[in-house]
């Protein structure tokens, strides 16, 4: 009864996770009338402003499970991809005790999308959606991988099938490197993550993420976005999370549009009905365009970050009401609202990251922030004050007419908040 009570009493909703994702998601959803208590497990302290912070890990599912009996959760979010791998969604629905309350995120079965490269790419070509020709490899077959990366062209992509904290995939230019790393993957390099190895053809275009939110059979398609990985301007230097992001994005005009909708987004949720996939949650389509066609790389069951912190400020639309239709089979009545203006942010980072890095640095100028809406992503807040907890430190999202007046907004906030080591990069958008 508690369920259907829902529409109209407050709903008392948990946030899984603590980065700028769910402070995005976090921020969203408090927007909502139909908000009631707002919970983070762990949140940060950008979060501790509008919600309850709970020292919970998102994978101490008991635990999870008592918080949500003791303070009546409607819904629970999970923002991060190890509890869904891991089985979250599979515990709640299992657990009598926990039928009245439900959950976004897709089963473990289907969280396999993300959890295994092998078996996104077997999805892919079962449903005929454009991605790059692939083999599969396990430990000991090191000389038939090495015998492929032969018949491809530089350079070359290594894939660890599994989840390997964002390093498990390598492009290599040099043939020889690249047969040494497959045979280092193969023996243990990244642990079970690259006990079996996924080679690709290299694609060559421009990226950008394209999100759905369904509820196994409907869906409703968010704002497309393009997000910055590598830590040095240009794109160069190693990869990170994320540094920056755009939303829109220029180059995805409305044939590239209708071309993702048609050949990647509509068949993939047709794909996750007929497979009988328990998934009520976010799709994350990582896309590639080549000579006008979008190919995908990668599958993810989550909301992306950066892109999660200029996505939300575009939706207009009540996002709860859409999270609780997705999770109780009903999207095909809901309706998003997208605004035309344009969002970006700039990722704000420790010194040294992605490498070593200092924690524990008190943040100022947050109190002089205007036209902008900072989203934490890794901090923590002692005895009053902001310090820093993390590589990304904090996401500077702003609004604007188009993409300059957006990012005049968030590098404004970049040079307006302080803490010892600061970096960010100073060409988000650059490309577009």
């Amino acid at each position: 009864m508690l369920f259907l009570q829902a529409y109209f009493y407050k709903m008392n909703v948990l946030i899984l996770g603590g980065g700028g994702r769910e402070h995005a998601l976090a921020w969203k959803i408090n927007q909502s009338e139909q908000c009631g208590k707002l919970f983070l497990a762990p949140g940060n302290a950008g979060t501790a402003g509008f919600a309850e912070n709970i020292a919970l890990s998102p994978e101490d599912f008991p635990a999870i499970k008592s918080f949500c009996q003791e303070q009546n959760i409607n819904l629970v979010v999970v923002g991060p991809e190890a509890p869904l791998v891991a089985g979250v969604v599979d515990y709640f629905h299992s657990d009598p005790d926990l039928s009245e309350v439900r959950i976004i995120g897709p089963a473990k079965e289907a969280a396999e999308l993300e959890g295994s490269k092998k078996f996104a790419k077997e999805f892919m070509a079962k449903y005929n959606i454009p991605t790059a020709a692939y083999r599969s490899f396990t430990n000991g077959e090191e000389a038939a991988a090495q015998s492929f990366l032969e018949e491809l062209k530089a350079p070359y992509v290594l894939k660890a099938d599994g989840l390997a904290a964002g390093k498990g995939v390598l492009i290599i230019s040099d043939l020889a490197e690249a047969k040494a790393e497959a045979a280092a993957m193969l023996g243990g390099k990244f642990g079970e993550a690259s006990k079996t190895l996924v080679i690709e053809e290299f694609l060559d275009g421009k990226e950008y993420s394209v999100f759905a939110l369904t509820d196994g059979k409907e869906h409703l398609v968010l704002p497309v976005a393009k997000d910055y990985k590598r830590i040095g301007e240009g794109d160069t230097g190693l990869n990170t999370g994320g540094m920056g992001a755009v939303s829109p994005v220029s180059f995805v005009d409305d044939s590239l549009w209708v071309k993702t909708i048609e050949q990647v987004v509509e068949p993939t949720i047709k794909g996750l009905a007929s497979e009988n996939f328990d998934y009520a949650g976010f799709v994350f389509f990582g896309l590639i365009e080549v000579n006008g066609e979008p190919k995908v790389i990668e599958y993810n069951v989550r909301m992306g970050d950066p892109e999660t912190e200029v996505v939300m400020p575009r939706i207009e639309s009540d996002l709860l009401q859409h999270l609780w239709a997705a999770a109780n089979g009903n999207l095909a009545d809901e309706k998003i609202e997208i605004s035309d203006s344009f969002c970006t942010t700039v990722m704000a980072v420790s010194e040294g990251y992605p490498g070593s890095y200092e924690k524990g640095k008190v943040m100022s100028g947050l109190e002089n922030l205007e036209d902008c809406i900072p989203f934490h992503a890794g901090t923590k807040l002692v005895d009053g004050k902001v310090l820093t907890a993390g590589g990304r430190v904090i996401a500077l999202s702003a609004m604007g007419a188009n993409k300059e007046a957006a990012l005049a907004k968030s590098y404004a906030a970049a040079k307006t908040i302080c803490f010892d080591g600061i970096q960010y990069r100073n060409d988000i958008g650059f490309d577009l």
